[in-house]
C-alpha cells in the first residue's frame, strides 16, 4: 500500500460523549484509521482505547508525538477547540474540529490563518452541512425548481433538561454562550443555502426569570441583495416538548425542514407546465438528489411528489415585483426515513464530514465545511452576541480567508 492511498491514523482528543459518538462514526470509514485516543480523564480515555483497541493517552502533546497521527479530530469543550486545533496545525496534522471553530472571531481567524499557512485540510463539524436534506434542497435552487431563497427562518425550542446550573454551557468563559457555542450550526446552513456572507446582525437577549442565566436568544442577519434570516434558541424545554423548524420562502415555494438533525422535508411549490413536469420526475432521482459523499443510504429513502395541476388561474400572478403563470401546485417530500432514523442520519452525517477531509487531503481541493465556513459562522455569533448585549446592530466583519460563497476554490 502506497502512502497515497495508505489510511491516514486519527487521534482523538476528548473522550467525553461526543468524541464517543464521533470515534464510533467514523472508526470504519474508508481511508481512516483510529490509532489513539486522548483525554485527562485517564477512565474515559482507556475505555474508550479498550473499545478500539488503541492506547489511551494522556493529553494533546503525547497525541502529536505519535508519528501515526495524521488527523486530529478535536473533542473537547468549545473554549480549548483554537489552541488544540492550532498546535495540531503547527504539528503538520490534518484537523477534525467540533463547532464551533473557536469561541471568538479572532481565535477563530488565527486557526484559519495557521491551516492555510500549514497547508493542511481543516474540516470544521457543521453536520448540517453534510445533511442529505439541505443538501437536496441546495440543488434544486442550483436547477431553479427552486428560486434562491428570499427569507430563512430558524426557530429551536430546545431542552434544558440536562443543562443544570452550573453546567458550562451557561458559562460564556467555556462555551461563548448560545449563538456561539449552537447558533454556529443555523448561521452556516443560511450561510449555505443563501449563498452569500452576512451583512449585519440585530439580536436579542431574554434572561431566564429570577435572575437565571439568558436561555433564549433571537437574532436577525442580514445577506445581500435584501434577504433576511431570522434565528430563535431557546433553551427551556423537557427532551419531549423539543421541536425545530427551519423554513425557507422561495417566493412561489416553500421549504419546510422540521428537526436540527433533519430527517422530513417538505416543500409547497406553484410551478407551470414544464416545472410540473420536472418535479414529478423527481422520485426517479432520490437517490442522486439526497447523495452524500460518505453518508450510506439506508435504502428507505424516499421522495414522493404530488401535482395538482390547474390548482389555480392560469393567469399572471405577482409576487414582490416578479410575474409568472404559475397554475399548478406541488407538494413534495424528502424523508429519510422518519425521527427513528435521527441517531442514524446524524451518525452519517458526522461521517460523511470526515470522508470530507479524506477526500482533500488525498485528492486536494477545498471541504464543503472549511476553515472559512467555521470563521464565518463564529464571527456571525460574535456580532449577535455584541448585538444582544448592546441593543445596537452590529456589522459582520469581511472576511478573507478562503474562497466566498460561489466563488471557484
Amino acid at each position: 500500500m502506497s502512502p497515497a492511498t495508505a489510511p491516514l491514523g486519527l487521534g482523538l482528543v476528548g473522550c467525553g460523549g461526543f468524541g464517543a459518538f464521533l470515534l464510533d462514526a467514523v472508526a470504519d470509514l474508508p481511508g481512516l484509521r483510529p490509532v489513539a485516543v486522548a483525554d485527562p480523564d485517564p477512565r474515559r480515555a482507556a475505555a474508550l482505547g479498550r473499545r478500539h483497541g488503541v492506547p489511551a493517552l494522556a493529553g494533546l502533546d503525547e497525541l502529536l508525538a505519535r508519528e501515526e497521527v495524521a488527523v486530529v479530530a478535536v473533542a473537547t469543550p468549545p473554549a480549548a477547540h483554537a489552541a488544540t486545533a492550532t498546535a495540531a496545525l503547527r504539528a503538520g496534522r490534518h484537523v477534525f474540529c467540533e463547532k464551533p471553530l473557536a469561541t471568538t472571531a479572532r481565535d477563530a481567524e488565527a486557526v484559519a490563518e495557521e491551516a492555510e499557512r500549514a497547508g493542511r485540510v481543516l474540516v470544521v463539524d457543521h453536520v448540517l452541512r453534510y445533511n442529505p436534506l439541505l443538501r437536496a434542497v441546495e440543488r434544486l435552487i442550483g436547477e431553479a425548481l427552486l428560486a434562491p431563497p428570499r427569507r430563512f427562518l430558524f426557530e429551536n425550542d430546545a431542552c434544558d433538561e440536562d443543562l443544570g446550573p452550573d453546567h458550562w454551557f451557561w458559562d460564556r468563559e467555556h462555551s461563548g454562550g448560545t449563538f456561539v457555542e449552537h447558533g454556529v450550526h443555523f448561521f452556516d446552513a443560511a450561510r449555505a443555502l443563501l449563498g452569500s456572507d452576512p451583512l449585519s446582525v440585530r439580536a436579542t437577549a431574554v434572561r431566564r426569570p429570577g435572575g437565571g442565566p439568558v436561555d433564549m436568544v433571537s437574532a436577525d442577519v442580514l445577506h445581500p441583495g435584501g434577504v433576511l434570516a431570522s434565528h430563535l434558541h431557546s433553551f427551556t424545554h423537557a427532551h419531549r416538548c423539543e421541536r425545530q423548524l427551519m423554513r425557507l420562502d422561495h417566493g412561489f415555494a416553500e421549504t419546510r425542514i422540521e428537526g436540527w438533525i433533519p430527517v422530513r422535508a417538505e416543500i409547497s411549490a406553484w410551478t407551470d407546465e414544464d416545472g410540473a413536469r420536472a418535479w414529478e420526475r423527481l422520485p426517479a432521482r432520490a437517490g442522486a438528489l439526497l447523495r452524500v459523499e460518505g453518508f450510506r443510504p439506508h435504502g428507505g429513502e424516499r421522495v414522493p411528489v404530488a401535482v395538482e395541476r390547474d390548482a389555480g388561474t392560469a393567469r399572471p400572478v405577482r409576487g414582490r415585483g416578479e410575474q409568472r403563470v404559475a397554475p399548478h401546485h406541488v407538494r413534495a417530500v424528502l424523508d429519510l426515513g422518519g425521527e427513528a432514523r435521527k441517531p442514524y442520519v446524524y451518525r452519517e452525517s458526522v461521517r460523511a464530514a470526515a470522508a470530507d477531509l479524506i477526500r482533500v487531503a488525498r485528492d486536494g481541493g477545498t471541504p464543503v465545511a472549511d476553515a472559512r465556513a467555521g470563521l464565518t459562522a463564529v464571527a456571525v455569533a460574535e456580532a449577535a452576541t455584541l448585538a444582544a448585549d448592546t441593543g445596537v446592530a452590529q456589522p459582520v466583519p469581511a472576511l478573507v480567508v478562503g474562497p466566498r460563497p460561489g466563488e471557484p476554490a
